[in-house]
């Protein structure tokens, strides 16, 4: 019985590392792309990509940290049962988080116009949305990919039974 336990446990473990590899791969995989469209698109010089990315890789952690607090604030909220004083406190904390993403961009804008010019800034800005949107049209191909499939399996499922009937 220990035997089984320690092999289940171990199983268990291995599964864990093996998902939480995954993931960083996915993530290691999308940040490379994004490097990727960014430079492609801001056309940056290797002495500009030297300065620049440091800078912007500390920027877009700067923000994903403002988002995670939000998100966290927001955690096991239920907005549709909300008082007028929370969701206005709601309302503010959401005001309160744009503003600061807005501050975090001016101040990063200004330091990037140090190393690439408004073009490239301009460029930048653009290039980040496109990100988003192929990310965004991928996530959807994929679920609808996803449904086809069960889609499939459930017709052949139904043939099956109905060939044994």
């Amino acid at each position: 019985m220990k035997k089984i336990l320690v092999i289940l446990f171990m199983l268990a473990a291995t599964s864990g590392v093996a998902q939480n590899n995954k993931q960083e791969n996915a993530k290691a995989k999308l940040d490379a792309a994004r490097i990727g469209l960014i430079t492609d698109r801001l056309n940056l010089s290797p002495e500009q990509a030297q300065t620049f990315w440091p800078l912007y890789n500390e920027y877009a952690e700067q923000r994903r940290v403002i988002q995670r607090e939000y998100r966290q604030s927001r955690q096991g909220v239920d907005l549709n049962n909300l008082n007028e004083d929370q969701q206005k406190a709601f309302l503010k904390a959401r005001m309160e988080e744009k503003q600061r993403q807005l501050n975090l961009e001016n101040k990063y804008s200004e330091k990037m116009l140090g190393v690439i010019n408004a073009r490239q800034m301009m460029a930048l800005r653009k290039a980040e949305d496109d990100f988003r949107k192929m990310i965004l049209n991928r996530i959807e191909q994929r679920q609808r990919q996803q449904l086809q499939q069960q889609m499939l399996m459930q017709q052949r499922e139904r043939k099956l039974k109905q060939g044994n009937n």
